[in-house]
């Protein structure tokens, strides 16, 4: 006997993603009808008023293939109520984003509200008063399965979700999704964690640290709207084509505010024209560049050896050399920025020029001493004593003027450090200047000295072992009075000057009391690939704990000598391109035009990282150096040795191939003629 419709389960829920779809339809119509004709007081509030409704307006966005909601909580009892005997609980649908119906009932909960944490909380052993969690299934947009686990039901063993497996390990094409229905309770800690305190996430290929980061500033947003919207947001990723790769995620979530830049755009004072050695690159990235510039700046600070003289009307005030120094060593002692003290010193002066006025038996106000503070005799002592700085002019000098930066770097570099960072090819002036990324950061120092950085209210820095040390101090600068979540992995370092420990990192930030936090859980890479990677980790970070897989679909995994050459990593792309999901042909950087040129020959398509695939063309052709952060289904990774070897030393080298080995969600091959590095055999 049929079961009718009215009471089949999956009726009823497809007919309650019906009924929010169009209810969220019909918030969007309201906001779209809003008329703000009569409520500005002039045109500037009006176009701000305008700009926010149509945020609002794209928040409400319904995505046909994202689904409205993928979880169920029915609980005992009412959360908040007190519980009564006999009490029926209430039912929640948890979602992206709130939806409500006319009567302004809630039809689907946001998943960052306090109702829905025990979605991702909740377990047999503390049941947090939920009777049924429900998971649900999707095919694109449409609802085709569901799932329960009765918690409160001791007789009902705790089973592996099949639905949460499935939605791990759905194959994807185009960019980065967000995870809100496969967040696990450790990422869930992370993720709620306050706005106040700093949190850094160390974690390992597939342990999903960048979608932790990124669902931690939409709950942020969601808890702090008010606040971040004064403050604001940012998110600092290692390259464009990774941030391409995860700007669709926020948007997902209904959040549209957030910034993203990687540490190149916020220290982009200069034009990067060239570049640095490694060894060169090291010791501009040195936290005690931070000293050297710091004296060569405060070393245009000079004590006065003459007075100053004040003329107003018929009087003469006389303010005497041994006073201004005074003034000025007071101001070098305050330890206030440079810009700043430059700017208090002729109020200063003029002060001391109406203390003379009233003992004279004069009253002279504030608009008196700020005429004295504009005296042509004060401004002609501010700009010999302490005269103004241009910070490009500041670091062209150190760079290019070997006593100046003998001078100032006597003690903290050493004379083969100085020789190391003196370019052997002076420039006449700061727009000639061939300026290397390492250089626009120093500039970035010197600005900050001479002027304070605009901090934000909270800020992701992903990827963040590939930072050096004064990188660090230029992003804690954006953040000095809110708070950071750092991301990484510090086997994933693949600069001369990764970081070697989070604490040394927390403190270049300025955060030293964050709270670190390791995730080792594995949901993307399969079980034979992480082994395999993991072979690399006692020579490239030992002491760190490996990753260990949770995937119940072991992937694919194939290694590969070939005499073929190119010929047979083309045959890989196309077997992995028979199967459903994205491909990426992962190579050292020096092999990707030949591999190209293959690619072409063969007839097959390929986009570069950072470009949108589609079903058509979903093979991906990655440089190794740009593969960090990035995921695909299937990877080739052509000729291991190749990679190590593009790389300045042998431990960044296994470390970036550590970074190409575990880039694949479903299946990998391996391919190589040359021999395979030691550490993998």
């Amino acid at each position: 006997m049929s079961t009718p419709v009215h009471d089949d389960p999956l009726s009823k829920e497809r007919s309650h993603l019906a009924a929010s779809r169009s209810a969220l339809r019909a918030m969007r119509e309201d906001v779209e009808s809003l008329d703000i004709t009569d409520v500005t007081a002039n045109w500037v509030n009006a176009a701000v008023l305008e700009s926010q409704i149509e945020e609002r307006i794209k928040a409400l966005a319904d995505l046909s293939e994202t689904p409205l909601f993928f979880g169920r909580l029915d609980y005992l009892h009412s959360p908040g109520a007190e519980r009564a005997e006999g009490a029926e609980g209430e039912r929640f649908y948890v979602g992206r984003r709130h939806v409500h119906d006319a009567d302004g009932d809630p039809m689907v909960i946001d998943w960052r509200a306090p109702v829905s944490q025990p979605f991702y909380q909740a377990s047999k052993k503390n049941p947090l008063d939920v009777a049924l969690r429900r998971r649900f299934g999707y095919t694109g947009g449409d609802l085709t399965a569901y799932e329960d686990e009765h918690l409160s039901d001791p007789a009902e063993a705790e089973t592996t979700s099949k639905l949460l497996q499935q939605e791990i390990e759905r194959p994807r094409v185009g960019p980065m999704r967000d995870i809100v229905a496969t967040i696990q309770p450790e990422q869930d800690e992370i993720v709620r964690a306050g706005l106040a305190g700093s949190v850094c996430v160390q974690g390992g290929p597939g342990t999903g640290k960048t979608a932790v980061g990124l669902h931690r500033v939409a709950y942020l947003l969601y808890a702090h709207r008010e606040r971040l919207a004064r403050t604001g947001t940012l998110v600092i990723g290692p390259n464009r084509s990774f941030l391409h790769y995860i700007e669709q995620v926020l948007p997902a979530l209904g959040e549209l505010t957030v910034r993203q830049a990687t540490v190149d755009d916020l220290v982009a004072h200069v034009e990067v024209r060239g570049g640095d050695e490694a060894a060169t690159a090291v010791v501009k990235g040195d936290a005690r560049m931070a000293r050297v510039l710091r004296r060569a700046l405060y070393s245009h600070v000079t004590l006065p050896t003459e007075g100053v003289v004040v003329v107003r009307g018929s009087r003469r005030w006389r303010v005497a050399a041994y006073e201004l120094e005074e003034i000025v060593r007071e101001l070098l002692d305050r330890d206030i920025r440079y810009g700043a003290a430059r700017e208090a010193l002729p109020q200063r002066v003029a002060h001391a020029v109406l203390v003379q006025m009233e003992r004279a038996g004069e009253a002279p106000d504030d608009r008196v001493q700020n005429a004295v503070a504009r005296n042509a005799a004060v401004k002609a002592v501010v700009k010999t004593v302490w005269p103004q700085v241009d910070p490009a002019k500041l670091v062209l000098r150190l760079l290019t003027d070997a006593e100046f930066l003998a001078e100032h770097a006597d003690g903290v570099l050493t004379e083969e450090e100085q020789k190391a960072v003196l370019w052997t090819k002076p420039a006449r002036s700061v727009k000639s200047a061939k300026w290397s990324p390492a250089d626009a950061v120093l500039i970035d120092e010197a600005t900050d000295l001479i002027e304070r950085t605009h901090s934000l209210g909270h800020v992701v820095l992903d990827e963040a072992q590939d930072l050096s040390p004064m990188q660090y101090r230029a992003v804690g600068r954006r953040c000095s009075t809110g708070s950071v979540t750092v991301l990484g992995d510090l086997a994933q370092g693949t600069t001369p000057w990764a970081t070697r420990g989070w604490a040394e990192a927390l403190a270049h930030l300025g955060k030293d009391g964050a709270v670190v936090e390791e995730l080792t859980a594995g949901f993307r890479v399969p079980t034979d690939v992480i082994a395999y990677a993991s072979r690399l980790l006692p020579h490239i970070a030992p002491g760190l704990t490996p990753v260990a897989s949770i995937r119940e679909n072991p992937g694919f995994f194939d290694v590969r000598g070939t005499d073929a050459g190119t010929a047979d990593v083309v045959q890989a792309c196309a077997e992995l391109l028979a199967r459903e999901g994205s491909v990426g042909l992962i190579a050292a950087d020096a092999r990707v035009p030949e591999l190209a040129a293959a690619l072409g020959s063969a007839g097959i398509g390929f986009v570069g990282p950072g470009e949108e695939t589609t079903r058509a063309t979903r093979l991906t052709l990655v440089p190794a150096s740009l593969a960090k952060g990035l995921e695909y289904d299937y990877v080739v990774l052509d000729e291991p040795r190749a990679v190590v070897d593009g790389e300045p030393d042998e431990r960044t080298g296994l470390r970036r191939l550590y970074v190409c080995l575990t880039r694949a969600v479903s299946g990998l091959i391996v391919t190589h003629g040359a021999d395979l590095p030691p550490q993998l055999r």
